[in-house]
């Protein structure tokens, strides 16, 4: 067999075999994506909110079963996230968890540290918020901002790396 016909045999299985042409396997898609839409624009706000939240969840879980080393700033990416699911204005969520707009915008913004009372109240806030839909594990919180901690560290390990490792003094015994 010559290689254009293996190319194009190769082309042939890729195409799902439910469809005749591209064209059809194209009009298909269409169909799909204009039912979804309808589908989408009869849910309630209530539901929209539900879907968002489980989605973040999910996400976040996924990030802890297999993270990515890397220095991206994931814990204020899904706080962000978190945040504007529930609310319009990023103001309200600091003023229902008792903490000032500054603050919050500061975490944020990743120019200040969450400390120990805004994770507090980030736990109990997300387990209020996730009552009626699902499951969600305190820690969580916790578990995302201390492996984007380790991350950072492993991600910048060429940078300190050589400086601490001339403070240390240890002679193998073996």
């Amino acid at each position: 067999m010559k290689s254009k016909e293996k190319t194009t045999d190769m082309v042939n299985e890729v195409i799902d075999s439910r469809y005749s042409s591209s064209k059809e396997q194209r009009d298909e898609a269409l169909l799909l994506m204009e039912q979804r839409k309808q589908r989408m624009a009869k849910l309630s706000r209530a539901d929209i909110f539900k879907a968002k939240l489980m989605q973040l969840k999910l996400q976040m879980e996924e990030f802890l079963k297999a993270p990515v080393c890397d220095n991206q700033p994931h814990f204020t990416t899904f706080l962000g996230r978190y945040i504007d699911t529930l609310y319009d204005k990023r103001n309200e969520f600091a003023k229902d968890i008792t903490i000032t707009p500054v603050l919050l915008s500061q975490v944020l913004n990743n120019h200040r540290e969450p400390n120990e009372e805004f994770m507090l109240k980030l736990m109990v806030h997300s387990e209020r918020a996730f009552k009626n839909i699902s499951t969600f594990h305190k820690s969580i919180w916790y578990k995302i901002y201390f492996q984007e901690k380790i991350n950072e560290t492993m991600a910048s390990q060429d940078k300190w790396l050589p400086e601490v490792e001339k403070k240390i003094k240890f002679e193998s015994i073996v």
